[in-house]
């Protein structure tokens, strides 16, 4: 099947599993699965008491950036070598037989390179880090779809490109005053799907039983293998933590559209992005803990976060997922992703949640554009390629450099032991075993977010930076429900149709 059907089956099919399955979620039962309801918040509190100070923990997320290409020339960080302001280091160009420099691009639009498993493997190249440009010249030749993550952006070849603060002054500016991450890498050797899994529930993988977390097997490429249905999902995640202490959260998407595929189809077009759409950067919908903890309502519109926001009742936990737009995933306008960005940051500033709020800010991952530093090997998944990641707090220190290694992981363990006492996923005790292979918030590699704030500081003032109101950044998507229901069916026939050709070629 068709990246283009595969991914509507995903992204719109839930519509309709979401309301035959009212009952299930009321039910709190289904095969190979329990569900359990809200503990005594006795059971919740952090791991020491100066993380009481938090409150709130608020992760944006945005699309293929490289460390390199937005923070190689920030001063004093793990930036792109170079003497006298001329970089020492270069990547072989097969086409012109030139060894390339990074350069400074002005651009507001780039290319970028394919960001899939294999593109990973090339572009580290056994940690010499010289495959960047040969992929990216490979995946133009093979398609020019900038929404494939195994295409390339028609045109210049850019991914020895890097911005600076003439372009994103903003980012820039929150790593002046905040913190600034040097060592966050992505957390699995892939793309966005994956990613978005591991922030959630620090594993991708391929369940073949809906509901059933035994089933699961690892996979880091193409999770969502031959199912696509409410349940696909069935290892633990962290909502399922959450709920069971009693702590709240919300996931809030930007309606629009999303764009990636992970097949080798030519095309990749974008497809609706609501909240009841599981796909590649909101996959909570398709986890069996969400729909069996009744907690699909918590999936929610940036205009819920507005009003969350304004009446200071953000949740313990909330994840901000972009649309297409304001992603920054190639070929998006930087600009636009910097103003969403800045737009969120100064809603919470400007609100009284600011002074117990946390806030991590990344991406997802390095979109085919180069960086210097040879992710470390933790298992069979990752880490990634590096990205670049901001911390920005009533309590940050200022202009911090954190040199520690830190992935996705450091979000999943920050949050464990501010609201759940250092509770991990970890099979052997949480409550609902998977077959995971790693314990990820345990690994010794990975380091302490909280060492990045300083509770015993003056509270930090509110930077306001330039950007335009939310709500016309990122209006709503109207779709009509009849032209829902008509895809919805399509989509479940394309579906069928692609199990029975699977079913009749195997052995």
């Amino acid at each position: 099947m068709s990246a283009r059907v595969r991914v509507r089956v995903r992204s719109i099919a839930a519509v309709t599993v979401l309301c035959a399955c009212v009952a299930a979620c009321t039910s709190g039962s289904s095969t190979g699965a329990t569900s359990t309801g809200p503990s005594s918040p006795s059971l919740s509190g952090p791991v020491r008491p100066e993380l009481a100070k938090i409150k709130h923990i608020v992760i944006i997320l945005q699309e293929n950036r490289s460390f390199d290409h937005y923070f190689g020339t920030y001063p004093g960080a793990d930036g792109i070598p170079m003497v006298n302001g001329v970089p020492t280091v270069c990547v072989d160009d097969p086409a012109t037989g030139i060894c390339e420099k990074p350069f400074h691009d002005s651009n507001d639009k780039n290319n970028g390179g394919p960001h899939g498993q294999s593109n990973s493997t090339a572009d580290v190249n056994g940690g010499k880090m010289d495959g960047f440009i040969a992929q990216a010249e490979l995946a133009q030749k093979g398609c020019a779809d900038p929404n494939n993550p195994i295409c390339a952006g028609s045109g210049l070849v850019d991914v020895m490109g890097y911005h600076d603060n003439r372009e994103i002054p903003n980012y820039w500016a929150y790593a002046q005053n905040f913190v600034l991450q040097d060592r966050m890498f992505e957390p699995n050797a892939s793309w966005s799907e994956p990613d978005h899994l591991f922030l959630v529930s620090e594993w991708s993988a391929h369940c073949t039983t809906v509901d059933v977390p035994s089933s699961c097997v690892n996979a880091l490429q193409t999770p969502l293998v031959g199912t696509g249905v409410s349940g696909s999902y069935a290892w633990t995640d962290l909502t399922y933590l959450l709920h069971k202490a009693g702590v709240s959260w919300k996931y809030y998407v930007a309606e629009g559209s999303e764009p990636d595929c992970d097949d080798d189809a030519a095309l990749c077009p974008p497809v609706p992005q609501l909240t009841t759409t599981p796909n590649i950067w909101n996959p909570l919908p398709f986890f069996t803990t969400v729909r069996l903890d009744s907690q699909l309502v918590n999936i929610q519109t940036l205009d819920e976060f507005e009003a969350d926001v304004a009446a200071g009742t953000l949740p313990s936990v909330a994840w901000i997922a972009p649309n297409s737009a304001v992603s920054e995933h190639p070929t998006a306008l930087v600009s636009a992703g910097q103003n969403y960005v800045t737009s969120l940051i100064n809603a919470i500033m400007q609100s009284p949640d600011w002074n117990s709020t946390a806030i991590f800010l990344s991406w997802d991952d390095w979109g085919g554009f180069w960086d210097h530093v040879t992710p470390p090997t933790v298992d069979v998944n990752g880490y990634g390629i590096r990205v670049p990641g901001l911390v920005i707090s009533h309590y940050a220190k200022k202009g911090l450099i954190d040199h520690q290694t830190l992935s996705f992981d450091a979000y999943v363990k920050f949050i464990e032991d501010v609201f759940l006492k250092g509770q991990r996923l970890d099979p052997a005790t949480d409550g609902r075993p998977d077959p995971r292979p790693t314990v990820r918030e345990s690994m010794s590699i990975l380091g302490d977010l909280s060492r990045d704030f300083d509770f015993t500081q003056a509270p930090r003032a509110p930077l306001i930076l330039p950007a335009a109101p939310l709500a016309s950044i990122v209006p709503s998507l109207v779709v009509h429900s009849t032209r829902m229901a008509r895809m919805a069916r399509m989509a479940r026939v394309a579906h069928v149709a692609r199990v029975a050709a699977r079913a009749a070629v195997r052995p």
